[in-house]
């Protein structure tokens, strides 16, 4: 599989995205993991433009990413502010 334990780890530890070494639940740390399974189905997506089963599942986690990035906004907007920038994301 593409996304293995130690890859997941280094998602999570290279933009600081933990709040401590064990910490995978907050929403950056989500948010951060599902902006890489999104970059990385979107590629699989230009040489695969009939795989509609990755499409219906890169949708639903773009729209997994928008409500936690739709939490971040209600409740900490700074927090929000900065994954932002740090991922790049528009929305």
């Amino acid at each position: 599989m593409y996304l293995t334990t130690d890859k997941k780890e280094e998602i999570f530890a290279a933009k600081g995205f933990q709040k401590k070494a064990t910490d995978t639940g907050s929403a950056e740390s989500q948010i951060a993991l599902f902006t890489f399974r999104i970059a990385h189905l979107t590629e699989h997506l230009k040489s695969h433009k009939h795989d509609y089963s990755t499409r219906a599942g890169l949708l639903k986690l773009v729209g997994k990413r928008r409500r936690l990035l739709d939490y971040l906004f209600k409740t900490d907007i700074t927090r929000y502010r900065a994954i932002i920038a740090e991922l790049g994301i528009r929305k």
